[in-house]
């Protein structure tokens, strides 16, 4: 557990690295060794028996095995907890590798196989629980059919807040309620630990993927879930099973990002909320999606979060004719999936990251997802105003011609 003395940004900076000065470094360590000398025998196979059901090193053992164990990825894995106010985390080879983890622990390692989905959700995530491919069986609902989705079979309750990819709130603490004592996953990729801790709200898990905005530079893929103890274990179980471990560089350049994460948020934040009040007057732009921008009615941003996050959506006037020019011409955003990184990315979510959603849940065909960076405002403002002049420029041409 971190010290909540500290202010976030100390702990982002400090966290995870309480073993540097014993081990007389002052940069992040990589381990990459893939096997470890055992002790003898004995204390090598107890060793392996407790890291493969899901427990930690013994302090007199070995690691043994890289699938098993790694110190990088364990002192990422400290960092993100202290920053998440939780017991532990775990860390995988992506964010849908810890989603598939958190799926299988919660419901076929209990024989609970009903999941809960709340839509709005990430594209990966819905058509994963969609497919029934890991055993389960899946509601998907609003937030406010929680309650009566609920079943005695039900081992999880998966939800998304700031939603993918129309940023709806949901609020937590009304879904822990509703979820009694079904444990809820946070999908809370989008507003980071610097700007939400769903664990304090009574989530019992928060994930991440690790591939946005903790390592923030569009280098490394990783999920990670932050938890209490008894959940990792059963987590790390998964994990050693199934192997969805995460490479020590991966674990390395994630901690790394985690120092800066308070300072590039702040920025990204500041950027989107400059560049949606341009939006909201643009002639081709019917609607701006963003959180706070209704002015939060039922108070769940205020509750839940500290601020507003990075994140835009925006439907386009001229429905997909209109969203396709716009992301086929920016020059500055990059036509990209993907979120979180020090550059701007644009990206249309029906036709990519929510294609195998189904079509009554799936983003309507005029909406554009923006990711903010960290380029000067104005400049985004520039390219924007650019590729939304070449809609203007087309539709004339088309009516030109009918003419």
């Amino acid at each position: 557990m971190s010290d909540q003395s500290l202010h976030p940004d100390t702990v982002a900076v400090h966290s995870g690295r309480g073993d540097l000065t014993d081990l007389g470094v002052h940069a992040l360590p990589i381990d990459l060794s893939t096997t470890n000398p055992l002790p003898d025998v004995e204390r090598g196979g107890d060793s392996y028996e407790a890291m493969a059901t899901g427990g930690r090193p013994p302090t007199d053992g070995s690691m043994v095995y890289a699938r098993l164990w790694n110190p990088t990825v364990g002192r990422f894995e400290e960092a993100l907890a202290e920053m998440e106010h939780a017991e532990a985390s775990v860390a995988f080879s992506s964010g849908m590798a810890a989603m598939t983890a958190v799926i299988l622990a919660m419901t076929s390692a209990t024989g609970q196989r009903h999941v809960v989905a709340v839509r709005p959700l990430y594209g990966g995530t819905d058509h994963l629980l969609g497919s029934g491919l890991l055993g389960t069986e899946t509601t998907f609902c609003h937030a406010s059919e929680v309650g009566v989705s609920i079943r005695p079979d039900t081992g999880l309750v998966v939800m998304e807040t700031p939603a993918n990819p129309t940023l709806e709130l949901v609020d937590i603490a009304a879904v822990i309620r509703a979820a009694g004592d079904v444990p809820v996953v946070v999908d809370n990729t989008f507003a980071t630990p610097i700007l939400q801790n769903p664990l304090d709200h009574g989530a019992a898990m928060s994930l991440h993927s690790a591939t946005k905005y903790l390592g923030g530079h569009g280098d490394v893929i990783a999920g990670v879930v932050a938890c209490n103890e008894e959940t990792a274990e059963a987590l790390r179980r998964v994990r050693a099973i199934t192997g969805g471990v995460l490479h020590p560089l991966g674990a390395y350049l994630l901690h790394r990002g985690l120092t800066t994460l308070p300072v590039r948020m702040a920025r990204q934040q500041e950027n989107a909320q400059a560049l949606v009040q341009w939006l909201i007057d643009q002639p081709g732009v019917d609607e701006v999606f963003f959180p706070g921008l209704d002015g939060d009615p039922d108070g769940i941003l205020e509750r839940q979060m500290h601020g507003t996050g990075a994140m835009i959506a925006i439907r386009m006037r001229g429905g997909y004719a209109a969203a396709s020019a716009v992301a086929g011409s920016v020059k500055l955003f990059t036509h990209a999936v993907s979120l979180g990184g020090v550059d701007s990315l644009i990206q249309h979510p029906a036709a990519l990251t929510h294609r195998p959603v189904p079509a009554d849940a799936r983003p309507d065909a005029d909406v554009l997802r923006l990711s903010v960076g960290l380029e000067h405002v104005g400049d985004l403002i520039a390219d924007l105003a650019q590729a939304f002049a070449t809609v203007v420029d087309s539709e004339e041409a088309a009516r030109a011609a009918v003419s």
